[in-house]
């Protein structure tokens, strides 16, 4: 089978050929509802972040309408505070089955937009969903503390959790830099997101005890890089601090200490960090070492245990781990909007705050 010419750079050896290339890209499609919706896989929830994900992935494929109705379906669900919950049942608005209000979740559609911008060129999309970026992040904003750094979330009563995360906040650095992006394009100056870019990067580079303990977790090892915060030669030095507690050769990348189970989402995730730093040859091999998670069908189980029973778990294939690995070869291949979002050279930086505290 041949990929059309907009997706050959998802053809990559040892890791995905052209017709499986394809067929995952068919696999995320059939779990997308009508409506625009991509949860999990179906009958399971949605939560704001993967489903911008897997809509990313579309756009890398070349699915732009597909990509274009993910994103719409967050334009007309979005709160009036510019948030969304944390979960929707199978994707239906009616049917939500966690009212918190994550941060990082809401910030995330910042990056799938400016990602879908650069992929279609089309600028009336991003003039539609330019509010919706803007509601967003000025909701998340909201939870910023005084030290840069976010609180992860409001609770369904509205209150504020203070404590936050460093992958969450290394996540929403990413998303801070794309709204910039974004509103640079539109020439509509944000002079405050750049000032809380710059603190939030700060805090990330520079303040580990403004984040709970998390240290068990590898994307709390691996998100200041991929997020953007951490570059050159200290984002290299981090990789290799903490690589033989993370990655298991021939298998992929463990999710949390001490359990002996590596994830498909955290191995991909990993690669576009290695390929964001210029390892390109580290990030194929950790692509290639999770081709046992690839189910029939062309979507990827969540997991493996690989000590005691040895078994696949959870025995679920998600559209978010499938939508990783595109994007992560999709980067690899050089892809154009792909490499642009995650490769970061472009995306605005944020001011460096004058001191450790933004008011």
């Amino acid at each position: 089978m041949t990929l059309p010419e907009r997706t050959e750079h998802l053809v990559l050896p040892g890791v995905l050929s052209a017709e499986e290339a394809v067929e995952t890209v068919a696999g995320i499609l059939a779990v997308q509802r009508p409506d625009g919706a991509i949860p999990w896989f179906r009958g399971h929830h949605l939560d704001p972040w993967d489903h911008t994900e897997a809509a990313m992935a579309l756009d890398a494929a070349g699915e732009h309408e597909a990509a274009a109705r993910a994103y719409e379906w967050l334009a007309r669900h979005q709160n009036d505070d510019g948030s969304w919950y944390a979960a929707y049942h199978d994707g239906d608005p009616a049917a939500v089955t966690d009212h918190g209000r994550e941060s990082n979740f809401c910030a995330y559609i910042a990056v799938g937009v400016w990602h879908h911008y650069l992929a279609t060129g089309d600028e009336l999309f991003l003039d539609r969903m330019w509010p919706v970026v803007y509601a967003a992040v000025e909701f998340v904003l909201g939870l910023q503390q005084p030290g840069g750094q976010i609180g992860w979330k409001r609770e369904p009563d509205g209150t504020v959790v203070e404590d936050a995360l460093l992958t969450g906040s290394s996540s929403i650095h990413h998303a801070l830099r794309c709204a910039l992006a974004v509103a640079e394009e539109r020439e509509e100056p944000q002079p405050d997101w750049e000032l809380a870019a710059g603190a939030l990067a700060h805090a990330v580079r520079h303040h580990p005890e403004r984040f709970l303990d998390k240290d068990r977790y590898s994307m709390d090892w691996y998100y200041p890089v991929l997020g953007g915060a951490v570059t050159g030669d200290e984002a290299k030095a981090r990789i290799e601090s903490r690589w033989d507690d993370f990655v298991v050769p021939g298998l992929g990348v463990r999710c949390v200490l001490p359990n002996p189970w590596v994830t498909g989402g955290e191995s991909c995730e990993l690669a576009l960090a290695l390929w964001a730093v210029g390892e390109s040859d580290r990030a194929l091999e950790i692509l290639q070492s999770i081709q046992h998670l690839r189910a029939e069908g062309g979507l990827y189980w969540t997991g493996y245990v690989f000590e005691g029973e040895r078994a696949i778990w959870p025995e679920e294939q998600t559209t978010w781990t499938a939508g990783s690995l595109l994007l992560a070869v999709a980067a690899l291949g050089g892809d154009e909007a792909t490499t642009a979002v995650f490769g970061g050279e472009r995306l605005p930086k944020g001011l460096a705050p004058d001191c450790c505290e933004v008011g």
